[in-house]
């Protein structure tokens, strides 16, 4: 998926709250078990998972992302209208 999709798509996640608006405050990164990354949907293999809590319109949630979808995810929160 090139990086003009996933922007895409993160800012419809972000429109409908599957992603948040706020920073995570606390956020680590540690090697992939085969998660699935919640900005582009596709399995986090062989590299560096960026995990947190952050909180939606559903409420609370752990959030997972590739390291490149995670600084995307950052870069368009900052710049959407809310």
């Amino acid at each position: 998926m090139d990086t003009a999709a996933i922007r895409l798509l993160i800012r419809q996640k972000l429109q409908d709250g599957r992603l948040p608006y706020n920073g995570i405050p606390r956020f680590w990164g540690g090697p992939s078990e085969g998660e699935q990354c919640d900005a582009c949907e596709r399995e986090i293999t062989d590299q560096l998972v960026m995990e947190g809590l952050g909180s939606s319109v559903s409420g609370r949630q752990s959030i997972q992302m590739h390291v490149d979808c995670f600084a995307l995810w950052d870069e368009e929160r900052r710049e959407a209208p809310k």
